[in-house]
């Protein structure tokens, strides 16, 4: 199998055997202190015509004692280190406090807390090739460590990638808005659209051990080329679908008034002045001024 077939294996995170810091502390200082009264009474072996020997092993002892603090860590609530060995992954430690590995291994700290990215503004086109501007909160952590470590060269700059990758994916599958049909919308459905935009984040940045709790959209609007245009069209789809439903709705009225009239006597039209009063009915319905009513005191057919 070529190289290039060949797929990456997937880190997991494991717990380190860490130690704890303060009892590592507490024997290093003994250690020291040995060291210090080995090389005191080195000197005065030494002064009295004896062998130095006692000197150079408690400097070289102190100097090794020395070198054992160099693998003291801290902790704090919400971090992990993730411990190597010449490169080999050997576990995260999560315990809070002071710490303690051996000297050779590697120590990389990584935040498990809550960030918060607002993305810039970028102009994609939604559904219909409507060039529109967008903006998303986003709030992440991390979740695996070993992933986040040793998947992705950069997993920070990973995660603000693929936030503006998902942007344009979700963004790209729904119209601005709509009068027309009933379909999710950009601007109509901000809940559906909140909700696929979490799951299209989570879906590409489980690669970096990354988990995304909330996206939303923060910013919505037509780009500024085609904003003028796109507020007279909306306007008038608006007019159009109001306009649509006020119609029905008084054809519905006018409907209702005739069987009512016909069903309890009160009178009898013939298709002339049923048709007069339809009209007249359909003209005070729809009408966008108020209605100035004519009383007339003779006979209904006069």
């Amino acid at each position: 199998m070529s190289e290039e077939h060949i797929p990456m294996v997937r880190s997991h995170e494991k717990a380190a055997s860490g130690f704890n810091g303060f009892l590592m502390l507490f024997v290093s200082l003994v250690l020291l202190g040995l060291c210090a009264f080995g090389v005191i009474n080195g000197v005065r072996i030494a002064d009295a015509g004896g062998s130095p020997a006692t000197v150079l092993l408690s400097i070289v002892g102190g100097v090794l004692t020395l070198i054992l603090w160099i693998g003291f860590y801290m902790i704090q609530p919400n971090q992990g280190v993730v411990i190597t060995l010449f490169g080999e992954y050997r576990g995260t430690d999560r315990t809070e406090g002071l710490r303690w590995v051996w000297p050779w291994m590697g120590k990389n700290k990584v935040s498990v807390r809550s960030h918060n990215i607002h993305s810039e503004r970028i102009k994609i086109n939604d559904k219909r090739g409507n060039p529109i501007d967008v903006a998303c909160n986003v709030v992440w952590r991390v979740k695996d460590t070993a992933q986040a470590v040793f998947d992705v060269d950069d997993y920070k700059e990973f995660v603000n990638i693929q936030i503006e990758a998902g942007l344009r994916t979700v963004g790209a599958r729904h119209p601005y808005d709509d009068f027309e049909e009933d379909e999710t919308t950009l601007r109509g459905s901000p809940d559906v659209v909140n909700s696929e935009l979490q799951a299209e984040l989570n879906e590409r940045l489980s690669a970096a051990g990354v988990v995304v709790d909330e996206a939303s959209l923060t910013h919505l609007a037509y780009a500024s080329e085609i904003a003028g245009a796109m507020l007279r069209r909306q306007q008038a789809e608006a007019v159009i679908a109001a306009r649509t439903k006020l119609v029905i709705g008084a054809v519905s009225m006018v409907e209702m008034a005739l069987e009512k009239l016909s069903a309890d006597g009160i009178v009898d039209l013939d298709n002339e002045r049923r048709a007069a009063m339809v009209s007249n009915l359909m003209v005070v319905l729809c009408g966008e001024r108020d209605v100035n009513p004519v009383v007339n005191a003779g006979s209904l057919y006069q």
